[in-house]
């Protein structure tokens, strides 16, 4: 689990410069033929001005749930929904109002900015991973308990992403992760 959070931000953050490019020859291009280290953004693409290394907003918000689990010792998801409107107060609701903002954000910070909606409405209707992105963490702290799991994934999964589809498919993925951890723990143990 702590090797699935780590490659999450890891991964996030080399994924920064060459994010979204569709045109490979535009890619090797402006990176060359290999990326092996935090590269910066180029100025007129996604996530312009961050610098290399740094997070975009989807790894944000998994420091956010991962700050909050430290700082409780547990899943406190008005703690997080707390982090979570601070961060949608310095957006505008476009892409670049931020750190780029996928489209899942834009439509939460829509339903929590303009339409007042509570957190168990604000999710988004995109077919997007962030909210699985997040649940390596959630997966890290409860593996041990499964039904725990299951209930915070599912209650931190909507927040952001309502779809069943979606939803099914990230909280899948967090169960997989916890799985796998019990399953390292046991063999760790037996060794």
């Amino acid at each position: 689990a702590i090797g699935a959070i780590m490659g999450t931000l890891i991964g996030d953050a080399l994924g920064v410069g060459p994010h979204w490019y569709y045109d490979l020859d535009q890619l090797k291009k402006d990176y060359g033929d290999w990326i092996d280290d935090y590269t910066r953004p180029k100025p007129d693409r996604y996530h312009a001005g961050l610098e290399a290394g740094d997070n975009s907003q989807t790894g944000q918000v998994v420091i956010f749930l991962l700050e909050s689990i430290t700082e409780h010792g547990e899943y406190k998801e008005s703690d997080f929904t707390d982090r979570l409107d601070s961060l949608l107060q310095t957006l505008d609701g476009t892409p670049q109002g931020g750190r780029y903002t996928d489209q899942a954000m834009r439509d939460v910070w829509a339903a929590r900015q303009k339409k007042k909606l509570n957190w168990t409405e604000a999710g988004s209707l995109a077919d997007t991973a962030e909210a699985a992105i997040r649940t390596p963490v959630l997966a890290a702290r409860y593996y041990r308990d499964p039904e725990s799991l299951l209930r915070y994934l599912a209650s931190n999964i909507i927040l952001t992403h309502r779809d069943p589809f979606i939803a099914g498919q990230s909280s899948a993925f967090g169960l997989i992760v916890g799985g796998l951890t019990v399953s390292y723990t046991h063999l760790r143990a037996h060794e």
